[in-house]
């Protein structure tokens, strides 16, 4: 029982130790305490991330993005930062200019999976799912699952209206609190 607890206790430790790491090397001052980071990602300072949320390794995050609590971000997902002006008539788009900044949105519950894209000035709905390798142009509607290229609706996440308005009443509450799974052997 003492070797079981202290196990966990130590377990949890690491972890809290492992996170603060993270949010130091990659300077990063509006991200939740609980945030963690699972490897080296270029993440720009100014990303904000709610509790329990998470990025993967080999990620790239420009400017402007904000993260909601309990969400993942898979390997190798790139949020990309603002278009360039390509309209202008005699001008080559390396020196037309950008278009006003969006910032991009993420919100709560919500699993991207790896190698995803997501375009500046999107907004991904509380517990949308986006599938691996997909590319993201437009907006992503709440418990939606898109994919492909262009991302495209899929199918809705849960089957009955209840279940989308219970999942979203916890998962927006202040109070939950989450145990990670124990490690597979």
């Amino acid at each position: 029982m003492f070797y079981t607890s202290f196990k966990t206790s130590l377990r949890e430790y690491i972890r809290a130790v492992r996170r603060c790491y993270w949010r130091i090397r990659l300077r990063l001052k509006h991200v939740h305490p609980t945030f963690l980071a699972g490897g080296f990602s270029h993440i720009n300072r100014d990303f904000s991330a709610g509790r329990y949320s998470y990025v993967a390794p080999g990620c790239f995050i420009s400017s402007g993005v904000t993260l909601g609590a309990y969400s993942m971000i898979g390997p190798g997902v790139s949020i990309l930062g603002n278009d360039h002006v390509f309209d202008k008539v005699g001008v080559p788009i390396i020196s037309s200019g950008r278009p006003m900044f969006k910032p991009t949105n993420i919100g709560s519950d919500v699993w991207i999976g790896a190698g995803a894209i997501i375009m500046c000035g999107v907004s991904v709905g509380d517990g949308a799912i986006i599938g691996a390798g997909a590319v993201v142009t437009k907006d992503v509607e709440p418990l939606c699952i898109v994919g492909g290229v262009p991302a495209k609706h899929i199918r809705r996440r849960f089957n009955s209206l209840q279940d989308e308005e219970a999942h979203l009443r916890q998962i927006l509450s202040d109070v939950m609190d989450i145990n990670y799974p124990e490690p597979l052997r």
